[in-house]
């Protein structure tokens, strides 16, 4: 996977959803993970030739484990010479150590995604942009189904309200292993999880599932992602129109 191909699927993502409008400021949620990483220095490369001008900025929030070494990630951006933001955060003591949680994954999402929302709306940010790719959108699909009995997936682009920010995701045309070859190409600094629930979560299981189908069905995922494209529901309209 090399960097033209990513700056492909981005830039159809970007367009198909108007995702990005001259003058925004664009937040990109880091987790040191290799999603977020690849989205980080695709939408850096993007900014080069992409027709409506935009800037980023690159925030992390740490959870607060204290293993958390992000030494490269400042290194990367230093280079790319994009503004990077830590948020320190009690969220890991306040969820397996106050509240022992059993079930930490929801209430923990919910507290970071507070957390990074205010840092970028004080950063002046307009718009945060996450990395969920194709693997996320379907797989998020199928917990819905069969968690909640409906079917459901993020948008590719959100409105929140009452933060006043657009979510923006322009990963969701790769496939979580195109991001895998572009990482292990670029060499990029991905760094693990500290979560003691990462690897044993709802989600996890979702992903087992639907590799395994995909290898008995050879194309499976592929046409789940088509029925969410075209399935009409809110937020799927490719430049307003279905």
């Amino acid at each position: 996977m090399n960097l033209q191909r990513v700056f492909s699927y981005i830039r159809r993502a970007v367009d198909d959803y108007n995702m990005i409008e001259s003058g925004d400021r664009i937040a990109v949620g880091i987790s040191g993970g290799k999603d977020s990483l690849t989205l980080l220095y695709g939408l850096h490369g993007l900014m080069r030739f992409y027709p409506k001008s935009y800037e980023i900025r690159a925030v992390t929030v740490d959870l607060g484990f204290g293993n958390l070494n992000l030494d490269k990630i400042k290194e990367l951006c230093s280079q790319l010479n994009i503004p990077y933001t830590i948020v320190k955060t009690d969220i890991a003591n306040i969820i397996f150590q106050e509240r022992r949680e059993s079930n930490p994954c929801s209430l923990c999402a919910k507290m970071r995604k507070g957390a990074l929302n205010e840092a970028i709306k004080a950063a002046g940010c307009n718009k945060v942009a996450y990395a969920h790719h194709k693997d996320d959108v379907v797989e998020t699909m199928l917990m819905s189904l069969i968690y909640e009995g409906r079917f459901h997936t993020f948008s590719p682009v959100t409105y929140l309200d009452r933060m006043d920010l657009t979510v923006i995701r322009p990963l969701m045309y790769m496939n979580e292993a195109d991001v895998i070859g572009f990482v292990n190409k670029m060499g990029l600094p991905v760094v693990k999880s500290p979560c003691p629930a990462d690897g044993y979560t709802k989600r996890e299981y979702i992903k087992n599932l639907l590799k395994g189908l995909n290898q008995e069905n050879p194309g499976v995922k592929e046409r789940m992602f088509t029925a969410i494209c075209n399935g009409k529901m809110e937020g799927w309209c490719r430049n307003g129109k279905q």
